[in-house]
């Protein structure tokens, strides 16, 4: 199998070598992205669930303050914003400004990367389209010059080893789409946790205005 592959690339031609570098980037920038998103999704579940939560329930506000100054994870960083807010009197309205501000710094940091991967598989396709209507072009010409009863074995010989470059784009951009596409939905489940960290935040912050007035 190994011998195949490597008579497959060998075969496509000069532009076997750029797709293969674009393929190489691609994977190492997916791999990272997987690496940093689940570091910070972990992370972030950590000093949540087992630091900030406990404190917002028990309405220790400064305390939970002081622990999101503490962390440097981002869902740290956006209710220490809204917490911040809050020991200040603010509004409601001014608390939920404060970590919609706070997800908005934090959202470039997750998504970093992450669209290079789309961009890097189309220009893995086109140089595999472009590899092949120049190989075609060359297969032409040299068919051209040949002695008619060899032209069909070599033309036939030429526009396969120009398919492959095609293939060879086809079959780089196709995982690259797709782990952008996972990598995508990541940060989305992550944002999202962002989102109802805050919106349990204001839920207790209103329950605690709730309960003088039903005294």
């Amino acid at each position: 199998m190994l011998e195949t592959v490597v008579r497959f690339f060998q075969d496509g031609g000069p532009f076997m070598y750029p797709i293969a570098a674009v393929l190489v980037i691609g994977l190492a920038i997916a791999l990272e992205r997987f690496l940093f998103l689940g570091s910070v999704r972990r992370r972030n579940r950590r000093i949540f669930e087992k630091g900030l939560l406990p404190l917002l329930h028990k309405r220790d506000y400064r305390r939970a303050m002081k622990a999101a100054s503490n962390s440097s994870s981002d869902i740290a960083a956006i209710i220490g914003a809204g917490v911040g807010r809050l020991l200040n009197n603010q509004r409601r309205e001014d608390i939920e400004y404060a970590m919609e501000e706070g997800l908005m710094e934090v959202l470039p940091r997750l998504e970093k990367r992450t669209q290079y991967l789309a961009t890097l598989a189309n220009v893995a396709t086109l140089l595999g389209l472009l590899g092949t209507i120049i190989g075609l072009i060359a297969a032409f010409t040299a068919v051209a010059n040949a002695d008619p009863s060899q032209k069909a074995t070599l033309l036939s010989e030429s526009i396969s080893v120009a398919m492959n470059t095609t293939a060879f784009g086809l079959m780089s951009a196709i995982p690259l789409l797709m782990f952008h596409a996972l990598l995508q939905t990541r940060t989305n489940e992550i944002v999202d946790s962002f989102e109802m960290a805050g919106v349990k935040l204001l839920n207790i912050i209103s329950d605690q205005a709730a309960e003088p007035a039903a005294a």
